[in-house]
């Protein structure tokens, strides 16, 4: 990012340009009032912002979130299973909608069912809420089932690249790692969903609810620590998409940053959990759910219930 001195004009030191990016990503102030700020034109601004997110998407993105190995996953699984009690867990998805500038190209593809245009935001977490996997800059108007399938960790993780042949026996079955996501995910043996709630769930069906869904919440207050330090996740990015969603991924990066670094978190920045913000509908067990996914949810509700 450093610039160098010309015969016409004196650059801005490598410091400033990267407070005037990070004061971007934390607050979402517009690029004029930022160059107020800091004493420089807007066009300056945006130029400072462009270089720290392209920067960071080369070095600090790979360097903060990576796919975890078989010992990271033995770790990571041990963690959950000590707060939780869920074996073999090592994660847990969700995701969120950021709220982006209606693009030119294909803007009813970003419409998404809550009434505006947004890009979307999908993470995985550890138990310790630092992200280990992201993908991000799909359009807001497909579902998170299907973002998911799209996303190369889907691809990963079918292929066995991602998850070794690392089992337990749970409940009676053989089972790998998995993580934790809502009723908007289809079922698979590496991914547990809870069981829909149609008034009719035995008790055991309800603890394991309670169960998962209490562990679900590492993924909930990742999202919220990474909106309230980072505000131009909360508010209209008026950048284009593919800056916006450079924007999200050096967002990801920096929250991973501040966290490993036990940076101070105000917990009045955490943004507060509105009505647009409700789930995805939900997906039904038949739909993309496999055979071996249903017996290892079956064997967790077993040992959960032992």
């Amino acid at each position: 990012m450093e610039r160098r001195d010309t015969s016409f004009r004196v650059c801005v030191p490598l410091t400033k340009r990267v407070a005037i990016a990070v004061w971007k990503l934390a607050t979402n102030a517009d690029y004029r009032s930022i160059g107020h700020l800091f004493g420089v034109s807007k066009t300056t601004v945006c130029r400072c912002v462009q270089d720290f997110c392209d920067t960071a998407g080369q070095f600090l993105v790979a360097e903060q979130i990576k796919f975890p190995d078989q010992e990271k996953l033995q770790e990571m699984a041990a963690y959950f299973q000590n707060r939780w009690g869920l074996p073999q867990c090592v994660g847990a998805i969700d995701g969120s909608h950021i709220p982006i500038l209606a693009p030119q190209d294909c803007h009813c593809d970003y419409f998404n069912r809550k009434g505006w245009h947004s890009i979307i935001l999908k993470g995985i977490v550890d138990g310790r809420g630092l992200f280990w996997s992201v993908f991000t800059g799909m359009p807001g108007s497909l579902h998170d089932a299907r973002v998911l399938r799209l996303s190369t960790f889907w691809e990963l993780v079918n292929r066995g690249c991602l998850f070794p042949a690392c089992t337990s026996n749970i409940g009676g079955v053989d089972a790998g790692f998995y993580i934790l996501g809502d009723s908007a995910y289809p079922l698979q043996s590496w991914l547990m969903k809870p069981f829909l709630d149609t008034g009719r769930l035995t008790e055991g069906q309800q603890v394991y609810n309670r169960k998962i869904s209490r562990a679900r919440v590492v993924v909930e207050n990742a999202f919220g620590r990474l909106k309230g330090r980072w505000r131009c996740l909360l508010k209209r990015n008026d950048s284009d998409v593919s800056l916006a969603k450079s924007m999200v991924l050096a967002c990801r990066a920096l929250h991973n940053l501040c966290e490993t670094h036990g940076e101070e978190y105000n917990n009045g920045w955490s943004p507060t959990v509105e009505a647009s913000d409700a789930a995805e509908p939900v997906v039904a067990l038949g739909q993309g759910a496999d055979e071996e996914g249903r017996d290892v949810r079956e064997g967790l509700l077993q040992f959960l219930n032992a």
